[in-house]
């Protein structure tokens, strides 16, 4: 039975986890994860999905606020486990650190490497209108992302898919993948290639800008960003003068004249608007700032002004 340390925060790494904790083949040591934070409109204090699982298996949970130079680093330098595994940590691991695991020290990555390295590889791809993405299993090293691939597998994102539902279909992905290649890892019988430099991209965490959905670009963009903030942070628009996050909306398979953001048609249970390039969508959920979620009907009652040929969409609140 291999020793573990295993460092994940999100939901995405407890399928992961939880695999390992259920085999027979790993002994998990230690489990790392971020503090708790205060979440939600109360401000809870809340652990992380993998601080939860580890506990309920009476694991030892660590959450250094940096892990650098911190008590928890020393502690985990001293178990030196067989394998240190990481999925969506969050942390930087420095060198010393990875050097303790004796075998190796390895990280789940939800994106077909060197494509989309850092923290949000999942919404890039489907907010880039990826057709595909994957997960990379990968020897760590003290460059973000940059080692050498293990083994990867490729999934399809379907135009139903939002990264909410391709984090899942991702973790499941991952979690099998790793379970296969462990074997062979700790046999010796892998052959890592290494990545190539030419084909790197980056996939930083989604700032409060990249929320703003171009309401200019063609209406399946538009979509693709919708599902690629779906369901975290949100993408917003200006609509009808307030600040207004959009929750979900359908391409039309139709054509116009009005320029974006333009009203082309109001119906009882429908709001279609005109993106670039001549092309239609309509909105079917949608949040104005200071109200809650509702559907096209129910907002439609209160904006009877919305008419046809009306400026719907601004780039700024009036």
């Amino acid at each position: 039975m291999k020793s573990v340390v295993f460092m994940g925060t999100p939901q995405f790494a407890v399928p992961i986890l939880q695999a390992l904790i259920d085999s027979h083949d790993y002994d998990v040591k230690a489990v790392v994860t971020q503090p708790d934070r205060r979440v939600g409109r109360k401000h809870r204090l809340t652990a992380s999905p993998v601080k939860e699982t580890a506990m309920a298996s009476g694991i030892t949970v660590l959450q250094p606020e940096k892990i650098n130079h911190s008590p928890e680093m020393a502690q985990l330098i001293a178990m030196k486990p067989d394998l240190m595994i990481t999925a969506a940590f969050g942390q930087f691991l420095p060198t010393k650190l990875l050097a303790a695991a004796q075998i190796a020290a390895i990280n789940v990555h939800a994106s077909l490497l060197p494509k989309y390295r850092g923290g949000a590889p999942v919404h890039y791809a489907v907010i880039n209108g990826d057709r595909e993405t994957g997960v990379t299993i990968m020897y760590m090293v003290k460059k973000m992302d940059a080692g050498d691939i293990i083994a990867q597998k490729k999934i399809p994102i379907t135009r139903q898919d939002d990264t909410g539902a391709m984090f899942e279909k991702l973790s499941v992905l991952g979690r099998d993948l790793l379970m296969k290649t462990l074997p062979h890892l700790v046999a010796g019988d892998v052959h890592p290639v290494k990545q190539d430099p030419a084909k790197v991209s980056f996939s930083p965490n989604i700032s409060s800008e990249q929320e703003r959905i171009d309401y200019t670009m063609t209406a399946e963009r538009i979509d693709d960003k919708v599902r690629g903030l779906r369901p975290f942070p949100i993408g917003n628009m200006v609509v009808d003068g307030l600040r207004t996050k959009i929750y979900d909306v359908t391409p039309l398979n139709e054509k116009t004249s009005l320029a974006p953001g333009k009203v082309v048609r109001v119906e009882k249970h429908s709001l279609v608007l005109a993106a670039g390039e001549g092309t239609v969508y309509q909105i079917n959920q949608l949040k104005p700032a200071g109200k809650p979620l509702m559907d096209i009907t129910a907002y439609l009652n209160g904006h009877q002004n919305l008419t046809e040929g009306f400026q719907a969409i601004t780039d700024e609140k009036h």
